[in-house]
């Protein structure tokens, strides 16, 4: 048995059904399930009826490269989107089933683990794919936290640093300073970066999308995105999370490699989803119309969010992250039980690093049910803070 195995921590829900053994929620109220990130809106028509009316590609296997078609329509959204200069579909795109899995095997391909001085970086809070694949590559993962500039960190020997854009929890953006300060401390210490924007568009200012990482190197002239990969996804941005299908782009020698190892490892999108994910790429009212949901969903849930509660409009992202009055974990406990509310512990998302676990007394509330379940939670969750 591969004996890394035994690094990997328990997944967050892991620890809340075990948080939650032997809770009975209040049978009064009807229970409301807003501790998962996963999309409820519709999927687009138009998505649905590409998969259906290409079925018949099931019969044959598809390439690892995906055709050619995808990786044009991904690299013609990629120049609209972050106005960039060009996209070379042939060597600079990547099409993966879903940002998940590609994030986790991407490490796999640059990380070399000999001599065991091999490190990742990643935010922290932070999303446990990043460390599951720091630990699986056979190196060891260190922690940014949350409101800690790029310099604080110790940068040696690390191989590969992860980024989240909007940030998964916290919504939080970087801006091109940021990424400057990154870029520099990536030059003088040789390290890869990984940038996962699978939020990039839930953001609720029209004229202020965030920041990708090609656009930031385009702006920082960083010529051919060098030491650069940029991760996306249709599950958030199309309502899409079942088709599995998302990118990568950016360094072209970077990609070369990650192909080969993909080409192994047996991830090619199937055609069908291919031909649904053009469709997806090619437009943007939907994704518009999507955005507009959440945006009224933060309208209405925000006002009602009130001492000794606090938080704050993201900038981009669908989750409310939420200080809580008492430890996390047992606000939690005790909104399920009282509450019938499900909301994930903040803890749970983070490391305790430099003195500090950054997701204590936080909780994160994913914004993906309807209005009126998302309104009736959070006053549920206040009548529970109010309370204590």
């Amino acid at each position: 048995m591969n004996p890394l195995l035994g690094r990997l921590q328990p997944y967050p829900f892991e620890r809340l059904r075990a948080l939650l053994a032997g809770v009975t929620p209040n049978p009064a109220l009807r229970p409301i399930n807003l501790s998962i990130g996963e999309p409820k809106h519709p999927t687009p028509e138009l998505v649905k009826a590409a998969l259906a009316a290409s079925l018949d590609g099931l019969s044959a296997y598809p390439a690892t490269a995906g055709t050619a078609p995808l990786r044009e329509a991904i690299a013609a959204w990629l120049v609209r989107r972050h106005a960039l200069q060009a996209v070379d579909p042939a060597t600079e795109v990547l099409p993966v089933n879903g940002s998940r899995e590609a994030l986790f095997a991407f490490a796999q391909t640059v990380i070399d683990p000999a001599g065991g001085t091999a490190r990742v970086a990643c935010p922290n809070p932070f999303y446990q794919i990043y460390e599951g694949a720091a630990l699986l590559a056979g190196a060891q993962p260190v922690y940014l936290n949350d409101g800690m500039r790029f310099e604080e960190l110790d940068w040696r020997g690390v191989q590969l640093a992860y980024v989240c854009s909007p940030a998964n929890p916290t919504g939080r953006v970087l801006q091109i300073e940021d990424w400057r300060r990154l870029f520099a401390l990536s030059d003088r210490h040789g390290f890869i970066i990984a940038s996962d924007e699978c939020y990039s568009e839930l953001y609720y200012d029209e004229l202020n999308p965030p920041l990708g990482a090609l656009h930031a190197a385009q702006q920082l002239g960083r010529a051919g995105y060098g030491g650069v990969v940029a991760f996306s996804s249709l599950s958030k941005r199309s309502n899409a999370p079942g088709m599995r299908s998302g990118f990568v782009a950016g360094d072209a020698a970077l990609l070369q490699r990650f192909l080969l190892y993909r080409t192994y490892h047996g991830s090619a999108m199937s055609l069908p989803v291919q031909q649904a994910s053009i469709a997806a790429w090619r437009d943007e009212e939907h994704v518009r119309a999507n955005r507009l949901l959440y945006a009224q969903k933060y309208r209405a849930v925000l006002p009602l969010i009130a001492p000794p509660l606090r938080t704050a409009m993201p900038d981009g992202g669908f989750y409310l992250w939420i200080n809580t009055p008492i430890d996390d974990a047992t606000f939690a406990r005790e909104l399920q039980r009282q509450y019938n509310v499900l909301v994930l512990p903040g803890s749970y998302l983070a490391r305790d690093a430099h003195g500090a676990n950054p997701g204590r007394n936080q909780v994160r509330m994913a914004l993906v049910a309807p209005l009126a379940e998302c309104v009736e939670a959070v006053q549920r969750l206040g009548e529970l803070a109010r309370s204590l």
